[in-house]
């Protein structure tokens, strides 16, 4: 069962946020999903989910998640992800750059019955926005 989580975890990520079918997202979650730290402006449950990864999609076409390991114990499931895309479109209020971005994080996902109940993103927005120019870049950094 337990690998069975991190498989579905791995298949809502290539499905729904690298190849695009956001109406998808119910196979994978539960209506009444609750991201525990939700990113500036999303909304609650699916919709609000389904709201995140348009804008991310938006903002980066060409976005491909790639889900780097995982460990996986009880009901809960965490990855460790790293993203990469060309920002193309308005993200978090930061307009288009044509910049290229790698960006790591990880997610925490507990599912109940196959499907992600809640979820807990944490993600190197700084970086995000560093390597977008909008924040300067630190001593030593590129």
């Amino acid at each position: 069962m337990a690998h069975d989580n991190a498989r579905i975890v791995r298949e809502f990520v290539d499905e729904v946020i690298t190849g695009g079918n956001i109406e998808a997202v119910a196979k994978y979650v539960w209506e009444d999903v609750v991201e525990q730290v939700p990113l500036p402006g999303q909304g609650p449950g699916l919709e609000g989910l389904k709201d995140i990864i348009r804008a991310m999609r938006a903002g980066f076409p060409d976005i491909v998640f790639s889900t780097q390991e995982q460990v996986v114990e009880g009901d809960k499931v965490a990855s460790r992800f790293e993203w990469t895309g060309t920002h193309k479109g308005d993200f978090l209020g930061v307009p288009a750059t044509g910049k290229s971005v790698r960006v790591w994080g990880m997610v925490i996902d507990r599912l109940e019955q196959g499907r992600i109940k809640d979820t807990r993103l944490i993600m190197d927005t700084l970086g995000l926005m560093t390597q977008l120019g909008v924040v300067p870049s630190g001593p030593g950094q590129a």
